[in-house]
């Protein structure tokens, strides 16, 4: 496949050897900025316009995906008109990793196969053999997903209630449980600014924490994010890497999830059950 590009910025991706009736995956994050979604759609109809018999968008980060629900007057559900664009475009099936919400499964109309970080995650915190366990959300939202590394690891949890101002601000924030003498897991489904796991690993720290490492899927880390990670009390941050991280600093630790893309993609391809895939 090759791109074109014209001097006005516009892009034309082209298939450069036939497709006809084939399966094919087109692989592509939806991450800011726009072109990354656009891109992905003119991929998938170009497959449809070529005659591929099944085309799945794997998708590792889906995009646009905070935006699931009126929490307003007068304002878009972009996760569904991503997926019906999607759709439009040609998908006949989904493969994606940690949606922002569980139900942006249900504006698809095609297959959706959920992956969980966990499956990659969980390996790599069992490895650091950390006593006095205890995993963490950083908000009331995530609390289905800490419970669910929790009950894995059999450790306690802890939640950070906050208050926004508005988006990516945080007015207050306080914690509910108790984390001292403990080693915290915050876990999360992204990270924007950085500006929610540095201010909660800072305050347990002070209610006594011995360390606090978070996990979050899909590193966006906008803004001054990283500058916010490195001096920040977290001891380490652990990524996927569904989104290329702009630059590299010491508390960053990228754990890849390619292994097990390819290794659903296989399945898909030979119509075999995916469900081994789910550690929670």
């Amino acid at each position: 496949m090759i791109t074109s590009t014209y001097s006005d910025g516009e892009f034309q991706p082209s298939y450069e050897e036939s497709i006809r009736g084939t399966r094919i995956f087109v692989i592509a994050s939806t991450n800011p900025g726009p072109e990354n979604l656009m891109e992905l759609l003119l991929m998938l109809d170009a497959a449809k316009r070529a005659s591929a018999r099944h085309i799945t968008a794997v998708i590792p980060y889906f995009g646009w995906a905070r935006q699931d629900r009126k929490d307003k007057p007068r304002v878009p559900i972009a996760a569904k008109l991503v997926a019906k664009m999607l759709e439009t475009a040609g998908a006949t099936r989904i493969i994606t990793m940690d949606l922002h919400a569980d139900q942006i499964q249900g504006f698809f109309e095609k297959p959706v196969d959920h992956m969980f970080a966990s499956t990659i995650f969980l390996p790599y915190l069992q490895s650091l053999n950390l006593d006095n366990l205890t995993i963490a959300s950083p908000d009331m939202g995530g609390s289905k997903r800490a419970y669910a590394y929790s009950k894995y690891l059999m450790s306690d949890v802890v939640i950070c209630y906050k208050q926004r101002k508005k988006a990516n601000v945080i007015g207050h924030m306080e914690l509910i449980g108790d984390v001292k003498g403990k080693n915290v897991i915050l876990v999360d489904d992204m990270i924007d600014t950085g500006g929610t796991l540095s201010r909660a690993a800072n305050l347990m720290i002070e209610r006594g924490a011995i360390s606090v490492r978070a996990i979050c899927t899909h590193p966006i880390l906008s803004g001054d994010a990283y500058d916010k990670i490195q001096n920040s009390k977290l001891t380490e941050l652990i990524v996927s890497d569904t989104i290329p991280l702009k630059k590299k600093i010491s508390k960053i630790k990228v754990v890849t999830c390619a292994p097990l893309f390819a290794d659903v993609m296989r399945k898909v391809q030979d119509n075999t059950s995916i469900s081994d895939q789910f550690l929670m």
